[in-house]
């Protein structure tokens, strides 16, 4: 396996536990990452795509830590989330303005300082809706994509509404090669997924492990007919690790889990390499432009 992998959809601190009222949600567990981080670093892991955006808990500080500790490239976004997570502003101002706050923190940096957002992400809509706010922020992102060529990762909620958030994008003629839907695996729906390839986004299988909402014997299964199908240059891999109960040390998977256990499953299933090293390593270079 090249050594180049890359994490598609992970979140390198967030903070949900306000409003899930929930402290397993706020993923603050620095130490954990760092050793967890360095250990995918010796397993040939150089990138990890972080979406945590305003609203969600984002720290440069944090990840500019981690970046010094373990020497894993570490890509940061902006963008806005979901209902119910948005922040004060997003119902303050329109979507005009919403675009020029991403705009900025894309070309002048984050937070006042030099670290400059390479992704408008994670946007989301909710179970089989698209709630007002939602669309707000998704126009915004368009535009400030039109401006600036960043690429866009979305969240679906359990993989749905994924063709109607392809809509908002070509209503604004977003270029979708440079989209990618996010927890479609979760949708269990061989055909959707279909469908949505068939448009020219990506997507991403990136809730590896997470059993209790699809089994990875499934996923693997996917995985194998889509890339029989020739759709392995439109899909991208992750973990999506959000909890203090996912680290290793605290009873859970840990990030080494889709290089040591769900890998090995799809070499069994006979995915070629070269398969793998485009949903693990490629697509991300190609739609980042990383050397």
């Amino acid at each position: 396996m090249n050594k180049e992998i890359i994490y598609a959809h992970e979140h390198i601190t967030i903070d949900l536990s306000g409003v899930k009222k929930d402290i397993d949600c706020f993923l603050n567990n620095k130490k954990q990452t760092i050793e967890e981080f360095k250990d995918l670093k010796a397993k040939g892991v150089s990138t990890i795509i972080d979406v945590t955006n305003r609203g969600m808990g984002r720290s440069t500080e944090y990840v500019a830590e981690v970046i010094n500790e373990t020497g894993i490239n570490i890509l940061q976004s902006t963008g806005y989330y979901k209902e119910p997570f948005l922040p004060e502003e997003v119902y303050k101002i329109n979507e005009k303005k919403m675009a020029k706050i991403l705009v900025d923190e894309i070309i002048n940096g984050i937070d006042e300082t030099s670290v400059k957002a390479s992704v408008i992400g994670e946007i989301g809509t909710s179970l089989n809706k698209i709630e007002e706010m939602e669309k707000k922020v998704f126009e915004a992102s368009c535009m400030a994509h039109l401006e600036t060529g960043t690429p866009i990762i979305t969240h679906t909620t359990l993989g749905k509404l994924g063709l109607e958030q392809i809509d908002i994008f070509k209503n604004f003629n977003v270029d979708l090669s440079k989209v990618t839907l996010s927890h479609i695996d979760l949708s269990g729906d061989l055909e959707y997924m279909v469908r949505l390839l068939d448009t020219g986004v990506n997507i991403a299988f990136d809730t590896i492990g997470k059993n209790n909402y699809q089994p990875d014997e499934k996923r693997a299964e996917w995985l194998k007919v889509l890339c029989e199908k020739g759709y392995s240059n439109q899909i991208v891999l992750s973990m999506d690790i959000t909890r203090k109960s996912h680290f290793k040390d605290n009873g859970g998977l840990g990030y080494s889990y889709l290089i040591d256990n769900f890998l090995p499953r799809l070499y069994e299933k006979e995915i070629s390499n070269k398969h793998i090293e485009n949903m693990l390593v490629n697509n991300i270079k190609n739609i980042y432009r990383l050397k």
